[in-house]
């Protein structure tokens, strides 16, 4: 054999930068000579050769290996085809030493020792890199491959995982060999980089479920999706944060207002008020920080509406006198029969008239109701523009008074079939 062509890595161990360096079993070298090849690892020595397989014998005599195209000595001398340099190509074998660098954007496999520069290696690496699935951070299998460099950069690690490295897949594969991997467990005090996903659910008024003359009012425990909502709408936010975070800011805004700052993982939140409302979260520790994230919520203007008939007849349709309403804070109803007579009164809009006075149905006919309300966006020291009445006369409110209601007007009873 005549000439040295490659000096390659057989394996890449990755570390913690904090822990003992970790050591390779050693580069291996490629040998040329006519259309003899020599594969010479640190453990073992391949031989492709048209001529078949060929005999191996240490240079002590201690041992041989006869007829055969791989051979696994153990430390000395030995030779093959006149390769009696081959000793010293085996005992110059160099080992390689590995770091693993964990940054709050990459993680980076570091070559410290060994020269992999003599020949274009390649490597196959998996790991686990947890993924946000929707309602749960889960496990996501990451694979890379690539040419052997002093530097592999990998994402951000944000979990534990077990980085396994498999070193040259392509020149084992063409010798037949099966895949050598080594493996390294990451833990978790060696992460730094830190994620998170903000999830909001808005929270329920009333029975999960029911059905509401509250309009935009949620029926269920729901996610925030942009839409707008009736007012005094309670909101938990929650971070759902990768395990190296530590602490937390939110801020909520309404417009550009500045509302409020928590420290807290999670938090819940009421908005009363009417308008477009910002609440940006971070999330970070003592060397990282993640990218801000924000979700708007927006509370409509105050709405209400009275209809003009009720059906209490049981079937299921319109059997209460109940007004259609959104963001009102204070409420008050009034309904009286035509003699004047109060037959039913409430202070809550989600709440309505069944058609009964005492234990007996109410007759058919004709009702007067007077409504009194203001809407969240009312001005704190907003007025009704006139007293109650209980004559039949028009008691609307000027509708340029922003979430002030004064309605009346008759209501008609009508039973009819079931």
């Amino acid at each position: 054999m005549k000439r040295l062509v490659n000096s390659l890595l057989l394996t890449l161990v990755a570390v913690v930068t904090y822990a003992l360096p970790i050591e390779g079993v050693g580069t291996w070298t490629l040998v040329v000579e006519g259309t003899d090849t020599l594969f010479i690892f640190k453990d073992e020595i391949h031989l492709k050769s048209p001529d078949g397989p060929t005999d191996w014998y240490s240079d002590d005599g201690s041992w041989s290996a006869l007829n055969t195209d791989e051979v696994y000595p153990d430390e000395g001398c030995y030779s093959a085809k006149g390769c009696h340099f081959c000793c010293q190509l085996y005992k110059d074998m160099d080992t390689l030493v590995l770091g693993l660098e964990t940054r709050c954007d990459a993680t980076v496999l570091k070559v410290t020792k060994g020269d992999i520069s003599s020949r274009a290696r390649t490597y196959s690496l998996s790991y686990n890199a947890i993924a946000w699935g929707g309602e749960a951070w889960t496990d996501s299998a990451a694979v890379m491959t690539g040419k052997l460099s002093k530097n592999i950069v990998l994402p951000a690690l944000y979990d534990t995982t077990t980085i396994t490295l498999c070193y040259d897949p392509d020149v084992r594969s063409a010798l037949g060999l099966a895949a050598a991997c080594v493996e390294v467990d990451v833990p978790i005090d060696s992460i730094k980089a830190v994620n998170f996903q903000l999830t909001s659910l808005a929270t329920t008024r009333g029975k999960e479920g029911e059905k509401s003359n509250e309009r935009n009012r949620p029926t269920s425990q729901q996610l925030i999706t942009g839409s707008e909502y009736s007012g005094a709408l309670e909101v938990a936010f929650y971070s759902n944060p990768t395990p190296a975070a530590r602490f937390f800011k939110w801020d909520i805004y309404h417009s550009t207002e500045h509302l409020a700052t928590r420290r807290d993982q999670d938090i819940r939140y009421v908005f009363s008020e009417p308008g477009t409302y910002r609440v940006v979260c971070t999330a970070l520790n003592d060397l990282c920080e993640a990218d801000s994230m924000e979700t708007t919520v927006a509370i409509a203007e105050s709405y209400l509406a009275v209809p003009n008939v009720f059906t209490p007849n049981g079937d299921g349709q319109n059997d209460e006198f109940r007004v259609a309403y959104r963001s009102l804070a204070v409420f008050h109803i009034w309904v009286y029969n035509r003699w004047g007579k109060l037959v039913y009164e409430s202070d809550d809009p989600s709440k309505g008239w069944d058609g009964m006075i005492g234990r007996r149905p109410a007759a058919e006919g004709a009702y007067f109701y007077v409504v009194r309300a203001l809407g969240t966006d009312a001005a704190k020291n907003a007025k009704y523009m006139s007293k109650i009445s209980y004559n039949k006369k028009k008691l609307n409110a000027d509708e340029a008074v922003i979430g002030v209601y004064q309605l009346s007007g008759d209501i008609n009873l009508l039973r009819g079939k079931r």
